[in-house]
Formats: structure tokens, C-alpha cells, sequence
């Protein structure tokens, strides 16, 4: 059979053309560092890429939302180690304020000691982040969470103007994060399980005085409950008191009543001295068990500096005086363990982003591995396709070039 002179360029031709595209190939993909440069290069693994891909977008996202979720918390964190101070430095006040010693003046120096940390704490709660976005205002966050109205009777009084919703980032593909608190939760809020607070009667006039109360057995019949124990005189005119248990309104003690004696009830005691009046009364409440009006830290730290504003001139105004400190005394430690509480809380938070952190760095670190064994190119093996693919092209032109001398024309003269 004879072979045409068209079909022997036709054939070399096509085979330089396949050489050349070998070439070409193996030569992006080593500019390129890809084994698929194309989808049609190898559509199963390139399809699988895609999903590692936004398997690491995923993650991507995750980290950015640890790294908010982080930046909020430390923002907290830093305004709950400054409550704690403030709150300490109120304690510490209201102790100096118990000094028998101190005169009118004396007493009116601390309240306006007292009134700056007051104002402090009403500024803490009312922190703002970079944005404007108040930090305990729930989901309010673009209104102050605390408000203030001047009633005319001493300091202004501070209410919680924010709801009770808790923001949440998601950080981690099965795990939300709660990246703040409310201001109720933290300012006016005591831990469950605080300890027992007694509290004095509006309106009592006796000179009454009380200590604790102090836990006696945990274990006993009504731990837990609160009372209300009241005074009041007998046919015989001597002053008595009733211990009435206010969660079943039953009365669990009435006796005579003693100058310093010591009462125990549901597990607890109470110390009494002085002489309290017909009609006076004292509450003893669970910290956990109180309301937002009865736990609020700016009411207790109000309600202390309106009292050490009142002249003391008889028995009655001093007992009036040592009963509100010593509410104060253990309303400010209840406060100040439920905010060191909340401050663990962000703690154990912030502790968690640290090791989804480290979860999330291993992840991206696989997903990066397992997408480079599906379209990376592996270099020693590229190198010597190319060399190969190099040295085929460079056969088919030489065999090209051979081919073209074979006419017999080049032969004739």
C-alpha cells in the first residue's frame, strides 16, 4: 500500500499535536501546583474538593464567630472585674460606717464616698462596646439597661430597662455560645443557694437590733423557707414574738421575748438585742429567693446612703442605722458572689473558645490535607512527566522533520 505524502503531515502533525498538549498539560499543572486544573481533568476529585472547600469555609466562619464571641466576653469579663471592686469598696465602707464613734459628719463623708461607687456601678452597667451596643441590655442592646428617676426621697432610683434575652454565637458546628448576660442576672440577682438575709420592717420604732441570721442545720424541716417574725404585746403586756414560716403561713414558734436571746428556726438563728416596739417585725429571706427589688445592688447601696444621711439622736435611729448596714453588709456579699460567679461563668466560656479553637485549627489543618491529595500536584512525579512529555514532543518534530526528507523529489535535478 502506498502512503500518500498528505497522510504522512497528517500523521505527524497529530502526533507532534498530542505531544505538544501533553506538554502543555503537565506543564500547568506544575506553574499551577494543581494535578486538576480543570474539573474534566478528574471530575470525581474535583467534585469532592468543592465539598472540602466549603467544609473549610465552614470552618473559617466558626473561627471568625469564636474570635466576636471572644471579643465580647473579654469586654464583660473586664466590666465584672470592676463591679467586683466597686463592690468591694462599698463593703468596705459600709463596715467603716458601723464604727459606734463616728459623728453625723463622719456618716455624710462616707455616703458621698459611698454615692461616687453608686455612681460607678450605674456607669459599669451601662458599658458600651466599640459599636454603641450597650453590653447588658438582653436583646435592648441599643438602649441603655439601666434607667434612673429622681423620686425626690434621696438617691435615684435604678431600674432595668433591658429584657432577658441572652445573644448567642455559634462557634462550633454543634455548640452556641451565650456571649453576654443580663443586667438583672448580674446587678440585681443573687446566687441560688446565697445565704439567709435578714431585713427590718418598714416602719419599725423599737431600739432592735439583730445579728445573722447563721446556719444551724441544713438538714432541718423548713431550710430553705422564709419567715417573718413579728412583735407584738400579750394580754399581760409583755412584748412577745411569732416565727411564721411565709412559704405555708404557718406560725412555727411563739415565746416571750428576751433582751439578747438567740432564736432558731428551720435551721437557722437569730440573734436579738435591745427592745423592739408593738407592730415591729423582721423578714428573713434566702438570698436566692429574693426579687430584683430586694436584690438590687444599686438599691442596697442606695438604701445605705440614705441611712447614713439621717441624723442618729435616740436609740431608735441608731438600731435603724446598725440594721440597715448589716442588711448591706449581706446583700453586698451576695452580690458580689453572684457577680464572681457570672465572672467564672465567662471564664469557663472564654476557656471553651481557647480549645474549640484548637479543635478548629486540627480540623482546617485535615480538611487542608485531604483537598491537597485530591488536586495537588505531586512534584516528582510532574517533574518526570514533564521531562518525558518534553523528550516525546521533541521525538515527534525530529521524526517530522526526518519524514519531510523522504520525498523523491529531493532527489531530482
Amino acid at each position: 500500500m502506498r502512503i500518500s505524502t498528505v497522510t504522512m503531515y497528517e500523521q505527524g502533525v497529530s502526533a507532534m499535536n498530542r505531544q505538544q498538549a501533553d506538554f502543555t498539560e503537565v506543564g500547568q499543572q506544575i506553574a499551577s501546583g494543581k494535578r486538576v486544573v480543570n474539573p474534566s481533568d478528574a471530575p470525581r476529585d474535583a467534585s469532592r474538593a468543592v465539598g472540602v472547600s466549603q467544609s473549610l469555609a465552614v470552618n473559617a466562619q466558626q473561627e471568625s464567630s469564636r474570635t466576636t464571641a471572644r471579643n465580647s466576653l473579654g469586654q464583660e469579663e473586664s466590666v465584672l472585674n470592676s463591679v467586683s471592686d466597686a463592690i468591694g469598696s462599698a463593703k468596705s465602707m459600709v463596715v467603716q460606717a458601723g464604727n459606734g464613734t463616728l459623728s453625723d459628719a463622719d456618716r455624710e463623708s462616707l455616703a458621698s464616698d459611698l454615692e461616687g461607687t453608686y455612681e460607678t456601678l450605674v456607669g459599669l452597667g451601662n458599658t458600651t462596646d466599640g459599636n454603641g451596643t450597650y453590653l447588658f441590655s438582653g436583646y435592648q442592646d441599643n438602649a441603655k439597661a439601666f434607667s434612673r428617676t429622681d423620686d425626690g426621697d434621696g438617691v435615684d432610683t435604678i431600674s432595668y430597662e433591658g429584657d432577658q434575652g441572652v445573644k448567642q454565637q455559634k462557634v462550633d458546628a454543634e455548640r452556641s455560645m451565650n456571649t453576654s448576660d443580663t443586667g438583672s442576672d448580674v446587678f440585681m440577682k443573687f446566687s441560688s443557694g446565697s445565704e439567709y438575709i435578714a431585713e427590718a420592717g418598714e416602719g419599725n420604732t423599737g431600739s432592735m437590733t439583730f445579728s445573722g441570721p447563721d446556719v444551724r442545720d441544713a438538714a432541718a424541716d423548713g431550710y430553705g423557707d422564709a419567715y417573718e417574725i413579728s412583735f407584738a404585746e400579750n394580754g399581760d403586756g409583755d412584748l412577745e414574738y411569732t416565727v411564721t414560716n411565709t412559704n405555708s403561713g404557718d406560725d412555727v414558734a411563739t415565746a416571750e421575748y428576751t433582751d439578747g436571746e438567740t432564736i432558731e428556726f428551720g435551721g437557722v438563728a437569730l440573734t436579738l438585742e435591745g427592745e423592739p416596739a408593738d407592730g415591729d417585725s423582721l423578714n428573713v429571706t434566702p438570698g436566692g429567693d429574693m426579687n430584683e427589688e430586694q436584690a438590687s445592688l444599686f438599691k442596697t447601696i442606695g438604701d445605705t446612703i440614705n441611712a447614713l444621711r439621717q441624723p442618729v439622736e435616740t436609740d431608735a435611729d441608731q438600731a435603724a442605722l446598725d440594721n440597715t448596714l448589716s442588711t448591706a453588709s449581706r446583700k453586698l456579699d451576695a452580690s458580689l458572689d453572684n457577680v464572681l460567679t457570672t465572672r467564672a461563668s465567662v471564664g469557663a466560656r472564654m476557656n471553651e473558645l481557647d480549645a474549640l479553637d484548637d479543635v478548629g485549627g486540627n480540623r482546617e489543618i485535615a480538611y487542608e490535607q485531604t483537598r491537597s491529595d485530591l488536586v495537588d500536584v505531586d512534584y516528582n512525579s510532574a517533574i518526570s512527566d514533564y521531562m518525558l512529555s518534553q523528550v516525546g514532543l521533541q521525538a515527534s518534530q525530529k521524526s517530522f522533520a526526518d519524514i519531510q526528507q523522504m520525498s523523491l523529489f529531493q532527489y531530482l535535478n
